[in-house]
């Protein structure tokens, strides 16, 4: 039987790609395509919510799920390691939150959370198309605060208190870039002793979420609790 899926945000850049991709996945149904502003109840039934919305529209969409014990994966902005610790007593539902679909990202993030360990200045510049309205990226949020939570010592980052240096996210400046021309690129920037070591990944079209998206699809129908990153779903 085909998973049914409900695509919160459908009318935007990743909700149209989900609906292309379930669309061409003989083991995934479209359910129901829901805007920012819809009835989330409209979503009842579905196996599987995959949302892609804004953060104050996204809590509310999760704590629907969680309430009603649905499967949902969240692929919009902003749900920190502070936010999702808020949630409690999920029961039989799955929160399967992913900050970047994309493999090499996934990858990348790991990389930088490995470098992190051997250098103590660090910083972060991510770059988005300008259509994006929020800042920081989830992406170099989660790359930060993975960092953070691998190291023994906590950065320390002169200047922080100077507006140019950017947002500090577990100790680390995160600089954020909205300019026309791009997709998305993060550059994690370590520095040591004479050396500069730079992580870089970067995406010029949506198609490379594409991976990511059917496969978290495919793991929420079966999860149940908590399960953050793209890690969660390929481990």
């Amino acid at each position: 039987m085909a998973i049914k899926v409900s695509v919160v945000g459908a009318t935007g850049r990743m909700g149209k790609l989900a609906l292309e991709l379930i669309d061409a996945a003989n083991d995934l149904e479209l359910h129901s395509a829901l805007d920012s502003r819809s009835d989330a109840w409209l979503s009842d039934g579905a196996e599987v919510i995959f949302d892609v919305t804004r953060l104050e529209v996204s809590q509310q969409v999760v704590a629907k799920a969680i309430a009603a014990g649905q499967k949902i994966v969240v692929g919009t902005s902003g749900w920190s390691a502070a936010k999702l610790a808020e949630l409690k007593d999920l029961g039989q539902a799955a929160v399967v939150v992913i900050p970047n679909f994309s493999v090499g990202s996934m990858l990348a993030t790991r990389f930088a959370a490995e470098a992190g360990k051997f250098f103590d200045s660090i910083e972060i510049v991510e770059t988005h198309h300008a259509g994006k309205l929020d800042s920081p990226s989830g992406t170099a949020v989660r790359t930060a605060e993975l960092i953070s939570a691998n190291r023994t010592t906590p950065v320390t980052a002169p200047a922080a208190d100077q507006d140019a240096r950017g947002q500090l996210v577990a100790g680390i400046p995160v600089h954020s870039l909205r300019l026309a021309g791009v997709s998305a690129k993060q550059d994690v920037h370590f520095g040591g002793v004479s050396e500069l070591l730079t992580i870089s990944h970067e995406t010029t079209s949506v198609s490379a979420y594409s991976a990511g998206i059917l496969a978290a699809i495919r793991f929420a129908a079966d999860a149940q609790g908590l399960h953050v990153g793209l890690d969660a779903v390929f481990k």
